[in-house]
C-alpha cells in the first residue's frame, strides 16, 4: 500500500493533491462530478471581510497557454462562507483551507480571528495581482510579507500557509520572511502579472487592462521558484502554477513541493485532480517509491 498522508504544517491531508483557490469555487459544482473526499484539501475562493462584486467585465481572456483573469476576488465575505457554504463542505471528508485577502493587515486579523477553528487552514492571500487596491502591495516586500504574517499569525488558531507572489525579484528573500514571520507553509506561485489586448479595437481585452496569468505557461518558472524555496526554508510547500496532468505533479514534488494544487485545469477538465493522484500512485509504484514523501526533492544531479 502506497502511503499518499502528507502533513502541511499540522493540516493532516490523506493525499497532496487539493484544489488552487480560485479555481473551484465552494466545491459546489465540481461535487457533481465526483465525491470531494477523495481530493486531499479544498482552497476555497478568496475570502474578504465584507461581500465584493469584483471587477467589471470583461475579467476572463484565454491566451495561447493559459487564462488570463481579472474576476477580482468576487465573493460572499467571510461571515457568509461560515454560515451558509461551509456546513456543504463538512459533509465531505477532506481539508478545507480558507483563501483570505485584504485591503488592510487588520482585514486580514479579523477574518482571521472570525474564521477560529473552522476552517482546518488559511492561506494567506497577499498576492493577487488583479485587484488595484492592497493585496499585491503585501506581498512584494520582505518587511512587509513579515509583518503581515506575524501580525495574522497571532490571531490564526489553525496553520497559516503564506501564499507568494511571482511578481518578486527575489522569491527566497520572501520565503525566508514569512517562514520568520510564523508561516507554518508556503504556497507559491500565485498568477503572474500579465496583459492582452485587442489588436481590432486597440484596447485591452481586460476591463481592469491587466490580470493574473495562469495555466501551462507559467509552470517552468513555477518549478523554479518551488526548487529555490525549497532548499532554503524549512517548512512545507504546497507547489502550483500549470499542473495539467500527473507527470507535471510529479516535477513538482522533485523540484521540493510536499503537495500540489490544480487550477485552471480544473476548467477545461473537471475531473484533473483525481486523474493527477492516480497518475502519481502509479509512478510511485512503479519506480518503487514506498510513499509520496519520499519522492519529495529527488532530482538527480
Amino acid at each position: 500500500m502506497i502511503n499518499m498522508k502528507v502533513d502541511i504544517g499540522g493540516i493532516k491531508l490523506k493525499n497532496p493533491v487539493v484544489t488552487a483557490s480560485g479555481t473551484f469555487g465552494f466545491g459546489r459544482e465540481y461535487a457533481e462530478f465526483y465525491d470531494l473526499s477523495k481530493l486531499g484539501g479544498i482552497v476555497v475562493k478568496g475570502l474578504t471581510l465584507e461581500p465584493r462584486e469584483g471587477n467589471k467585465p470583461p475579467r476572463i481572456a484565454e491566451t495561447p497557454a493559459g487564462i488570463l483573469n481579472s474576476v477580482g476576488l468576487q465573493n460572499p465575505g467571510v461571515d457568509c462562507f461560515i454560515k451558509e457554504e461551509l456546513p456543504f463542505l463538512r459533509r465531505y471528508d477532506v481539508a478545507i483551507i480558507a483563501n483570505i485577502a485584504g485591503n488592510t493587515v487588520e482585514d486580514y486579523c479579523r477574518m482571521a480571528e472570525r474564521l477560529g477553528s473552522h476552517a482546518d487552514g488559511i492561506e494567506l492571500n497577499i498576492s493577487c495581482p488583479n485587484v488595484k487596491e492592497g493585496g499585491i502591495s503585501f506581498g512584494t516586500k520582505s518587511d512587509s510579507v513579515h509583518n503581515i504574517t506575524r501580525r495574522v499569525k497571532e490571531y490564526c488558531e489553525v496553520p497559516l500557509i503564506v501564499k507568494l507572489s511571482p511578481n518578486v525579484t527575489d522569491i527566497v528573500e520572501i520565503a525566508g520572511a514569512a517562514e520568520e514571520g510564523g508561516a507554518d507553509a508556503i504556497s507559491l506561485i500565485n498568477t503572474m502579472l500579465g496583459m492582452s489586448i485587442d489588436i481590432n479595437t486597440r484596447k485591452p481585452v481586460l476591463a481592469n487592462m491587466v490580470g493574473g496569468l495562469s495555466g501551462p505557461a507559467v509552470k517552468p518558472v513555477a518549478v523554479r521558484m518551488v526548487w529555490q524555496v525549497a532548499g532554503s526554508v524549512n517548512i512545507p510547500i504546497i507547489g502550483m502554477g500549470g499542473i495539467s496532468c500527473w507527470q507535471d505533479a510529479v516535477e513538482f514534488i522533485l523540484a521540493g513541493a510536499d503537495a500540489v494544487a490544480i487550477g485552471t485545469a480544473n476548467f477545461t477538465n473537471p475531473y484533473a485532480p483525481l486523474e493527477i493522484l492516480e497518475g502519481l500512485k502509479k509512478y510511485l509504484i512503479e519506480n518503487k517509491f514506498i510513499g509520496i514523501n519520499e519522492l519529495k526533492g529527488r532530482i538527480e544531479y
